[in-house]
């Protein structure tokens, strides 16, 4: 997950547990006799005057903080080269996210993606639902984002790799993917920037059946828990609670159906479909198009299997 993910951030204070303990020293109180007269003289009327007590002293004793522990690096450092030795992948990434109802409590939306990639230059991202349906593609030089209920397409020239690619989306029409660290070229090194705190939690094996390791890790204003299979050392479920989201609303992902290293057709990074669809251009949500804009060239059509 990156920042704003799945970069799942997209790093937060809740990762600091430092235990503080504070001592009160408290003065006793220096009684003064009442006086039936007043003091004669202003010698007298000083001595007589209360004594101020001493402002109260403070101990603070540290408890142990968590940093960087070695096991939790190790573990997304393993998982990290695991995923970046595989020269092509697929998978499933089934994700949920909180958003705030009419009634303060939050509901939960879903979305299913399958994603084909083969390194260094070609996705493939189908999301066919919860919500509108789309597709991406990016074959090395062209990134091509189709709607099928809609019959719309937006093309665009595209940089020459993954990495690349999927900045100039998200830049040009605010496309992100939950599971962007998945697919970069080097998964760990987009953890590690910013990393403030990792540790490691223990072992599940409930989610996917197998046996995980868990790592929690905060890095900017993300807190990440990450379920990393055992011996695969293949993400399995990742969730995430942004620190500057007051309502400190969760996203989850749960990635299945792995494959490393599988044989891609060569067609796999397009569609034919998107020949016959209406042309509009990439631009971010809510932006308003411009009449004098003129959507890109039709590509030749794709030849399919």
């Amino acid at each position: 997950m990156r920042d704003g993910s799945v970069k799942i951030d997209r790093r937060t204070s809740q990762a600091h547990y430092a235990l503080t303990l504070v001592l009160a020293l408290l003065l006793p109180a220096a009684g003064v006799s009442a006086q039936d007269t007043k003091p004669s003289t202003r010698s007298e009327a000083k001595a007589a005057a209360p004594v101020k007590k001493a402002a109260p002293k403070r101990t603070v004793i540290p408890g142990p903080l968590i940093t960087l522990e070695p096991k939790a690096i190790e573990i997304l450092k393993a998982s990290s080269s695991k995923l970046a030795a595989a020269r092509s992948m697929s998978f499933t990434a089934t994700v949920s996210y909180e958003n705030q109802s009419r009634l303060g409590a939050p509901l939960v939306y879903m979305t299913r993606s399958d994603v084909l990639m083969q390194r260094p230059d070609k996705l493939r991202v189908i999301t066919p639902g919860d919500g509108p349906a789309s597709e991406f593609y990016y074959d090395g030089k062209i990134m091509m984002a189709y709607a099928p209920a809609e019959n719309f397409v937006a093309v665009a020239d595209a940089p020459a790799t993954i990495d690349a690619a999927l900045l100039a989306a998200y830049n040009s029409a605010a496309i992100y993917f939950p599971f962007t660290d998945v697919i970069v070229a080097d998964p760990f090194g987009d953890i590690a920037d910013g990393l403030q705190v990792a540790f490691y939690v223990g072992q599940s094996s409930v989610i996917g059946g197998i046996v995980t390791d868990i790592v929690a890790y905060a890095r900017g204003n993300v807190f990440v828990q990450l379920w990393i299979g055992a011996d695969d050392k293949l993400p399995r479920m990742a969730r995430a609670v942004y620190s500057n989201d007051p309502s400190r609303l969760r996203h989850q992902m749960e990635i299945s159906n792995w494959k490393l290293d599988v044989a891609v057709p060569d067609d796999a990074f397009a569609t034919a479909k998107a020949d016959k669809a209406t042309r509009i251009r990439f631009s971010h949500p809510g932006e308003p198009a411009s009449p004098s804009a003129k959507p890109p060239a039709k590509r030749k059509p794709v030849k399919t299997s």
